[in-house]
């Protein structure tokens, strides 16, 4: 499993390594900017830091491993999720509407972050199995029933966020492998009108609502219309340069909620302008970037696929969560990766990173 015979830092692409770091940095920062509002008792900062050392030494254990070893891994690995996922809807801990936490000892875990990462795995070990046999209607469906396997039980939480990057990761991986494109055009078109059916049948009233108001947030500027407002408010008040750190008015007033966690882009934009704000987005564009060319360069099926996914899970959650700060999507409760507070998010995250360093720092 482990070959430091075959590890060589020369190998080890420091560039995506760093650029996680420095986003971490930045949202360490912040979120100490918003705990000053909120006193030290919340304890964001040093959870953080626990949780940020917790996944830097996964990140380096897991690019020490050898690809085989994510290989024999990935069918345990999301039975294992499965079974935490079934569990937290028996035992968890409610949080902001959603039974998806296992809390201990003033920690949280949330499973469906451990599930992400196993739904990559798992996938890449499908579909490298099939041998590029992709068209088969079998590779589509058997994907497909992976899949939602996962988003039923977390849709049960509810965590419809999470749920539509479960989605979201299975539905990229059909389209950059070349699945049949009729199965897709019948799958988009079968999702259209279950959306449909959802609106009238599945969704709770909380759930509609985020939508109605992102399509017109005035129309509850007080109620679910709030959040989205005082986003935008925060991100337009913070201009060039930004209020500075621990001055915003809306964090550090309280005006905005969830500034640690689902609207921490927001607290950047106000207290760092659009100067921090640009450099979170080339330090991601950098990680993105880097990973692509992983992914583009691996000579193997499941390390392309793993990198892949690695890199379709972080960038669809930039892109939803800097859509719903700034009034673009509904919010879903979808954070930032590396960025936001959360050590489940933030540690997974940063395996995953040391996952796809292990797929360049070594071959068989």
């Amino acid at each position: 499993m482990i070959s430091l015979a075959k590890f060589s830092p020369r190998n080890f692409d420091w560039l995506l390594f760093f650029s996680a770091l420095l986003l971490c940095t930045l949202g360490l920062a912040a979120i100490y900017s918003v705990e000053l509002s909120r006193g030290p008792a919340t304890g964001y900062v040093r959870k953080q830091l626990i949780a940020l050392g917790i996944g830097m030494f996964g990140l380096f254990f897991a690019s020490l491993m050898q690809t085989s070893f994510f290989r024999t891994l990935s069918k345990p690995l999301y039975l294992l999720s499965l079974i935490l996922l079934l569990l937290v809807l028996v035992l968890g801990s409610t949080i902001r509407g959603t039974r998806g936490w296992f809390v201990l000892g003033g920690f949280s875990f949330q499973p469906v972050e451990l599930a992400k990462a196993a739904l990559i795995l798992i996938l890449a070990y499908s579909i490298s199995n099939f041998g590029r046999r992709f068209e088969r209607p079998l590779y589509f469906f058997g994907t497909l029933a992976i899949t939602l396997a996962g988003i039923a039980l977390t849709m049960l939480q509810p965590d419809l966020g999470s749920a539509v990057l479960l989605g979201m990761i299975w539905f990229s991986m059909m389209l950059l492998t070349g699945a049949r494109r009729i199965l897709i055009i019948s799958f988009v078109s079968i999702m259209i009108l279950f959306s449909v059916f959802s609106w009238f049948f599945l969704l709770h009233d909380y759930q509609k609502e985020r939508v109605l108001t992102f399509v017109n947030p005035a129309r509850d500027p007080l109620g679910a219309g709030y959040n989205t407002t005082q986003a935008i408010i925060a991100v337009g008040s913070g201009q060039l340069f930004g209020k500075g750190l621990g001055f915003g008015s809306q964090s550090q007033l309280r005006f905005l909620p969830e500034a640690q966690t689902d609207f921490v882009f927001s607290v950047i934009g106000e207290e760092l302008g659009f100067a921090g704000v640009l450099v979170m987005l080339i330090l991601f564009s950098v990680l993105i970037w880097r990973l692509v060319l992983l992914a583009s360069n691996s000579d193997d099926d499941f390390a392309s696929v793993v990198v892949s996914g690695v890199t379709v899970l972080i960038a669809s959650q930039l892109f939803i969560n800097v859509g719903a700060n700034l009034g673009l999507l509904p919010v879903t409760g979808v954070t930032l990766p590396f960025v936001s507070y959360g050590g489940s998010s933030l540690i997974i995250n940063l395996v995953l990173v040391g996952v796809a360093e292990s797929m360049v720092v070594r071959r068989y």
